[in-house]
């Protein structure tokens, strides 16, 4: 199992791996304790049989730089191929601020390919490759040194077996002819607004129960305190304080440090130095928010306003659909759109692109009486009325 530490090995193993049509990727990390994830290992693998072209590069060994890597993820004729890729391509975006392009992620391909709902890298190497993984080491320590031979074992077996995997579902896809659901679906990740998260938007991961204009706008300068603290400091948003902490604190508005004090939620270290300073000064600025600025969380749909007979048929058909073209529900449309749907709304994912052509064409149809569900045996499908 070869190590790379230095520069100049990466460097030789990159150029190598742009020779080839694809490269495997994965990485291994910390982020209990930081606000931004710590990159302790990086596994690649170029195409094969063997373990010979797969690597573990080192990112904590002294002097090496990742430069030669990231001239590879820029490398538009190597496709980079990742499971899950979500926070992997976080870390590199952050860390270089580039995104691997061509970019393939099974998991999202192997939902087009019918294999459920974000299925897990195990299930499908057993299912595709007949390999089983072994996860042991799943959550160990991976920036203490030297690995362990079962570190590195587990670590390289995400980008060896990754290579079948990959193979066998762009194959599929071709002969599918659904590779380019697969690149509308990777548009998000792709995107670099997915990576940045806005103190002045914070505010939006917080589940609020009342939507009053003071109250939202002590949540606004909280929760955007509370992210440029945990961004300078690189610690985590709750280490600073909790959600539950936030909305209390949103709720009492206190003024000074006796108040602040009287909080049940606040954790002993924010009700002291720079965060309980932060947290007066929010809560200060809230109270000078302009009305017409302040802004409103998106209400959910009443679900008594949903017209439940239809929204039970969609369900009916969007199971069908699934069946039938073997693609997950899930990455079709989610609950919460179809109720949308049933209620009239227009404007919805599912409407657009390979969403359109699967499911919501037919939706369409059946919200509009054109058509009806039959069953046939164990199936159910469309008819013309």
């Amino acid at each position: 199992m070869r190590t790379i530490t230095t520069t100049e090995d990466l460097a030789e193993y990159c150029t190598q791996a742009a020779k080839f049509p694809y490269v495997t990727v994965d990485t291994e990390f910390l982020r209990e304790r930081t606000y931004y994830a710590k990159l302790c290992l990086v596994q690649l693998a170029m195409p094969g049989d063997d373990d010979s072209n797969a690597v573990l590069v080192d990112p904590l060994a002294k002097g090496l730089s990742l430069a030669p890597l990231y001239d590879l993820f820029r490398d538009e004729n190597v496709v980079k191929v990742f499971h899950a890729a979500r926070q992997d391509l976080e870390i590199f975006f952050v860390e270089e601020g580039v995104i691997p392009s061509p970019l393939f992620d099974t998991q999202v391909a192997a939902m087009v390919c019918g294999f459920g709902d974000q299925v897990g890298y195990e299930t499908l190497v057993r299912k595709i490759a007949r390999e089983a993984v072994d996860k042991s080491s799943r959550f160990t320590d991976w920036s203490r040194r030297p690995l362990s031979d079962a570190q590195k074992t587990y670590a390289l077996a995400d980008v060896t077996h990754l290579r079948v995997v990959y193979e066998y579902l762009a194959k599929e896809l071709e002969k599918s002819k659904r590779t380019k659901w697969v690149t509308e679906e990777l548009g998000v990740l792709t995107e670099p607004s997915t990576y940045i998260v806005e103190p002045a938007n914070a505010w939006k991961r917080v589940k609020t129960r009342t939507n009053s204009g003071k109250f939202m706008a002590a949540v606004v300068t909280l929760a955007a305190f509370r992210e440029t603290y945990a961004q300078s400091r690189n610690v985590p948003r709750n280490r600073v304080f909790k959600d539950d902490a936030l909305v209390e604190l949103a709720s009492t508005k206190p003024k000074d440090m006796n108040d602040l004090n009287r909080s049940r939620l606040l954790l002993r270290e924010a009700r002291r130095g720079d965060i309980a300073e932060g947290i007066l000064t929010a809560i200060a600025r809230a109270e000078n928010v302009p009305a017409d600025q302040i802004p409103r969380p998106e209400k959910g749909r009443d679900k008594q306003m949903v017209p439940a007979a239809l929204a039970d048929l969609l369900r009916v058909l969007l199971k069908a659909k699934s069946e039938e073209y073997a693609v997950a529900q899930k990455l079709i449309c989610n609950a919460s759109d179809l109720d949308g749907l049933a209620s009239g709304e227009r404007d919805l994912p599912l409407l657009k692109g390979w969403r359109g052509e699967v499911f919501g064409d037919a939706a369409i149809q059946l919200c509009e009486g054109k058509i009806a569900l039959v069953a046939n045996g164990k199936t159910v499908s469309t008819v013309k009325l």
